[in-house]
């Protein structure tokens, strides 16, 4: 192996090697997926390491849409990350009601990197300002940068531009003192460490960061009155299954008691 392991006294990083022993290559099936479940597994550590960060975005985003008619969550990514935001922002006008024309995607390569990758877009910080003057943004507005590694010119491009508009900036990166986090307000750092694949942030790095964003849009919405009993009282019934659920929750604040059969995206 010609690459050193990584000095222990430094912080981990998401470019760090793996230890020998963990080489998935060099491991039968079945240890190769024990090993990274594990380290899956490890991605919900980081999330709960960072949960005063995630309360205070939560406190930050939900003032600052509850206080226009407006005001846009606009997500900010490049890659994977980009993936991530995309996900999560879709869902919120079905689940939570949530006026698709309030919410806003800032991708590196624009909309088809989604299908395909465009790896050299996430280095063009030029056209992240670009995005964001003719996206609009203004003071009403959120902006979340996602970016594993935390150095993305794309995705800091798209924060320092989106600050500089006046929107609140939020920004969620898997590496320490990294100029995302310096760039955005409110930083949330999921420090996840190496992947078992050396830099494929598709694997620990997205799960923390899926895990970060869904609790913060889930207690965003919630805080802005669409939740109420545990229930999705303003979701959207756009097919047979959902009519349904949205009649049981009916039935059950009007008094009806019980419990709404299979989960939330059963």
């Amino acid at each position: 192996m010609s690459e050193k392991l990584p000095n222990p006294s430094t912080p981990p990083s998401t470019e760090d090697v793996p230890r020998a022993e963990i080489w998935l290559d060099a491991l039968d099936d079945a240890a190769a997926l024990r090993v990274m479940l594990a380290s899956q597994g490890a991605a919900a550590g980081a999330v709960e390491s960072a949960l005063d960060a995630i309360g205070a975005g939560v406190a930050a985003v939900a003032a600052r849409l509850a206080g226009s008619a407006n005001g846009r969550l606009i997500y900010a990514g490049a890659g994977t990350s980009a993936r991530i935001g995309v996900q999560d922002g879709v869902e919120l006008p079905p689940t939570f009601g949530w006026d698709a024309a309030r919410l806003g995607y800032l991708i590196a390569g624009g909309a088809g990197a989604l299908m395909q990758a465009v790896e050299g877009a996430e280095d063009n910080a030029d056209a992240a300002a670009r995005d964001v003057a003719a996206l609009g943004v203004h003071a009403d507005d959120v902006v979340i940068g996602i970016a594993a590694s935390g150095r993305t010119p794309y995705t800091i491009g798209v924060l320092t531009a989106a600050r500089g508009a006046g929107a609140l900036t939020i920004g969620m990166a898997n590496n320490r003192a990294t100029p995302l986090l310096a760039a955005a307000e409110v930083a949330i750092l999921l420090e996840t460490g190496g992947e078992v694949l050396a830099g494929s942030t598709r694997l620990k790095a997205a799960t923390a960061q899926k895990i970060a964003i869904n609790m913060l849009s889930t207690l965003v919405m919630t805080r802005l009155g669409r939740v109420q009993n545990g229930l999705m009282v303003a979701m959207r019934p756009s097919n047979a299954k959902l009519k349904a659920r949205k009649s049981h929750i009916d039935r059950l604040l009007g008094g009806g008691g019980g419990n709404m059969a299979g989960g939330a995206d059963g």
